[in-house]
């Protein structure tokens, strides 16, 4: 599929999935405190301290069209992390590639993996036929997010790297699979 179409604002049981705002930026700066040191040095805060609340509002900004949407409790309005399709990502070509991630008082909730089953049941709709999601092999939950998602080990890889290996999965889409 060559055209990117939006992912629309959708809700499950428990959770509104919606666009971006800069209202989201402490906590998807608070996100950016939470990570893992093995998380390349790109993806975290560096000895500045950037990005900072104005750098994350700025990216927000230019991120018009994104396609990865703020997850908030449905009942609350509290915004807790973040789900949906990226492009161009090293190794998947053109086919989009399943992200999230979430606060960390938020995990072993279920919350991942509810969030993700509806991108990707979007995604069906959407016409695509398999979507990727590259994983750092040691980040053992999200792997187990995207196991209960029907991911499989791809047998390819991003380069290795002193973060460890990131494993390319995939997951075949069909309208009766989801």
């Amino acid at each position: 599929m060559s055209d990117k179409p939006r992912i629309p604002e959708m809700a499950t049981p428990r959770l509104r999935l919606r666009k971006q705002a800069v209202e989201d930026a402490p906590v998807f700066r608070h996100l950016w405190t939470e990570r893992d040191e093995r998380v390349p040095a790109h993806r975290r805060i560096d000895a500045d301290g950037r990005p900072d609340l104005d750098d994350i509002r700025a990216h927000i900004r230019d991120a018009e069209g994104s396609s990865l949407l703020t997850l908030e409790h449905i009942d609350t309005g509290e915004s807790i992390g973040y789900c949906g399709l990226v492009y161009g990502g090293d190794g998947v070509g053109d086919e989009p590639e399943l992200a999230f991630e979430l606060l960390r008082t938020e995990h072993n909730r279920g919350y991942a993996t509810e969030a993700a089953r509806a991108v990707l049941d979007w995604a069906v709709r959407a016409g695509f036929d398999r979507v990727w999601a590259g994983v750092w092999e040691w980040n053992l939950a999200s792997r187990r997010v995207l196991e209960k998602l029907g991911f499989v080990e791809s047998g390819r890889e991003r380069p290795s790297s002193d973060h460890g290996r990131n494993i390319l999965t995939v997951r075949t889409l069909s309208r009766s699979s989801v």
